[in-house]
């Protein structure tokens, strides 16, 4: 199976700008910009779907179905593309948030799977702010004095947006994502949020977003405590600096920052994900070889076999595969 080159779906929310399309070429063709790309889905109606070649047109669900093994290889069990790839423009804040582990979501959402993720920051302005955790001491009977009392911000464990930090969002952890990011996001095959606060944001229609209070209070994880970016780990590599970014019960991500004239990826038993966010590359398999640039991503099945980067000056890459 060759590698797959997929179809983005866009995503309108509140928050969102024009990012996208300005900094990885996504198409500009609204008046309020996209708020999220989602390069690789395979989640009921959300599909991605493959882009040339002898797949054309197949959505990523009938691969798993029809062709299991080839596809997922090790992992070929699994009902579903066992992840969600996104890049993510917030404009305007995110509301403060958590998501469900698996055994919480089949209780309040059935049939949904639950939702860890982590984030690698692509682009943030002078003042922007992340807020991954709660403070130290935040207890329940806090954090609803504080939601009664409009003040929840002052539960959060907050701190600056550095370009490249790398943030771990486990189920169960309170976040909200601050005006002026990008960021690229792995996650769970899941799109169950439940909203704490979202800053009394209204619609055009003066209508507010419903929240999730009871829902959210159930999922947090209260001995969650503060969370702050991750030190990743450096990789033997010839070929550039070649880091593993996370590795949890759901992903593994890596980052290379490529300046050879090619890089060989390791031979995997499982499919994988590769996803361009700074320069141009060629990829070099089998069947051929296909460009790569900032803001694109492809699949690359379990059975491509030998898979080449070749890269051009100041390509960064990210790689991630189901754990």
């Amino acid at each position: 199976m060759p590698p797959l080159r997929l179809q983005p779906l866009f995503k309108r929310r509140p928050w969102g700008g024009r990012r996208l399309a300005r900094q990885w070429q996504k198409p500009d063709t609204n008046s309020i910009g996209w708020a999220e790309s989602w390069e690789v889905v395979d989640l009921g109606d959300d599909q991605s779907r493959v882009l040339g070649g002898p797949f054309d047109g197949q959505s990523l669900h009938d691969l798993v179905r029809n062709y299991p093994d080839e596809l997922l290889g090790r992992h070929a069990a699994c009902k579903q593309f066992p992840l969600l790839f996104k890049f993510l423009d917030a404009a305007e804040s995110l509301s403060v948030q958590v998501h469900p582990n698996d055994h919480q979501a089949a209780t309040l959402v059935p049939g949904q799977h639950g939702k860890s993720e982590a984030w690698v920051i692509l682009a943030a302005d002078p003042a922007s702010q992340l807020s991954v955790g709660l403070k130290p001491g935040v207890d329940r009977l806090a954090l609803e004095r504080h939601l009664a009392a409009g003040t929840v911000e002052e539960c959060l464990h907050s701190f600056p947006a550095r370009v490249g930090d790398v943030i771990s969002i486990p189920a169960g952890t309170v976040h909200a994502i601050g005006a002026g990011i990008a960021l690229a996001e792995i996650q769970q095959p899941s799109d169950v949020t439940f909203r704490l606060f979202d800053w009394n944001r209204q619609d055009a229609q003066g209508r507010f977003r419903p929240l999730h209070i009871e829902q959210a209070l159930l999922c947090i994880d209260f001995n969650c405590g503060p969370v702050s970016p991750l030190a990743p780990r450096q990789l033997d590599s010839a070929n550039g600096l070649s880091e593993e970014l996370i590795r949890t019960e759901h992903f593994v991500w890596r980052r290379y920052a490529l300046t050879a004239t090619r890089f060989r990826l390791p031979i995997e038993d499982r499919c994988r994900i590769l996803s361009l966010i700074d320069g141009h590359a060629q990829i070099v398999s089998n069947s051929g070889r296909e460009s790569l640039a900032a803001g694109q991503s492809f699949v690359i099945p379990a059975d491509c076999g030998s898979v080449v980067i070749e890269p051009m000056s100041g390509t960064v890459l990210l790689e991630t595969l189901p754990s």
